[in-house]
């Protein structure tokens, strides 16, 4: 298969002078343990005034968003060996500023995402089953289990591992945001919670985990300087949930079991694997009439309104930016210093699965 036109090299940049080569659009793959952000200044979404309901099949917004699109993420091949369902990234839904990607992936050694650079934007990689160890170039490692939340701000620059640490498969989410062009040379960084640190709501047959943003009262500690909520909710048979989602942002859902109703009572049940784009509005309601739990995550974010300009694990402003990161990349400099004869250490693997 031929290469998008988005990943292909700038014109003035050779692929037979690179020092690395890039594993593929999303063997950006990331996670990484070490530092942490100080928790002050968690951003704080508007329009998260909870509501007092006297009908939950109503929805309590002014103007309550609704789907605009579906679109099913079907597996493929990513990384070296690895399987994942795109959501956001994919050829229909490029991006959704601040949005880059999303994936649902699947990992079973000894596949996985090898040593691999970033600049210009952030992962999350938030893991549902098993787990992940990561490795980068000034040392830090670590490992996050089912459950655990990696943030990591790569700036303006990272090179790391990313690579299965249990037998099995190992399943989780990575979500990339973009960053502002006044934040993508900024100095590395991470914020990681253990599953258990992570704020947790049940109500009504709602259960939230509060990866980002706020959610039935209760608020991360997450601080995302693209403002972003990004939360986990399962409902249980006939359950509903009315989310306040601030107006102006753009927001998306991903199913991960189940099915539910988004948006508007009236229209069908939206199952597993689908991504739901969202319309604008200032809240989201959500119906289980199904006789099954349902587990989605709801993600919005504040649009950055810049260009985009995307080579791989690369995002900038403009295409010479785009060139200005190779170059620092092949050649180890302005924040790639450390990537001189740097190798990830083999990762063992536990009995865990």
């Amino acid at each position: 298969m031929g290469t998008p036109d988005y990943y292909k090299m700038p014109s003035g940049t050779s692929h037979s002078n690179q020092r690395k080569s890039f594993p593929g659009h999303r063997s950006h793959f990331k996670p990484r343990i070490g530092l942490s952000f100080s928790n002050s200044g968690a951003v704080e979404p508007k329009n998260t005034v909870p509501f007092k309901m006297t009908n939950p099949e109503i929805t309590p917004f002014e103007r309550p968003r609704l789907v605009e699109r579906k679109l099913l993420s079907k597996s493929q091949p990513e990384g070296d060996g690895a399987v994942v369902r795109r959501s956001i990234g994919r050829p229909e839904l490029k991006n959704f500023d601040p949005f880059l990607l999303l994936d649902e992936f699947s990992v079973s050694p000894p596949a996985g995402f090898p040593d691999h650079p970033h600049r210009g934007f952030e992962t999350v990689t938030y893991m549902l089953k098993g787990a992940f160890t990561h490795q980068d170039f000034a040392g830090h490692k670590g490992t996050i289990k089912a459950g655990d939340l990696q943030w990591m701000t790569a700036g303006r620059g990272i090179v790391h591992c990313e690579m299965p640490a249990s037998k099995g498969a190992q399943n989780g989410l990575q979500l990339w945001v973009n960053l502002s062009s006044k934040d993508k040379l900024i100095e590395p960084a991470y914020q990681e919670l253990e599953g258990k640190d992570i704020p947790k709501v049940e109500k009504d047959g709602v259960r939230a985990v509060v990866i980002a943003g706020e959610a039935l009262g209760i608020k991360s500690p997450v601080y995302t300087r693209t403002p972003t909520m990004f939360l986990d909710f399962t409902l249980k048979p006939g359950a509903v949930l009315h989310q306040p989602v601030p107006e102006g942002w753009n927001a998306f859902a991903y199913v991960l079991e189940g099915e539910a109703i988004f948006g508007d009572l009236s229209s069908s049940a939206i199952g597993a694997h689908h991504t739901v784009q969202l319309s604008s509005g200032n809240g989201l309601s959500i119906w289980n009439k199904s006789n099954s739990p349902c587990r989605f995550v709801l993600i919005g974010g504040q649009p950055l309104n810049e260009p985009v300009v995307q080579y791989g694990p690369f995002v900038m402003n403009n295409k010479q930016e785009i060139i200005q990161a190779i170059e620092d990349y092949q050649r180890s400099r302005n924040g790639f210093e450390r990537a001189v004869g740097w190798r990830s250490d083999p990762v063992g693997l536990s009995d865990a699965e």
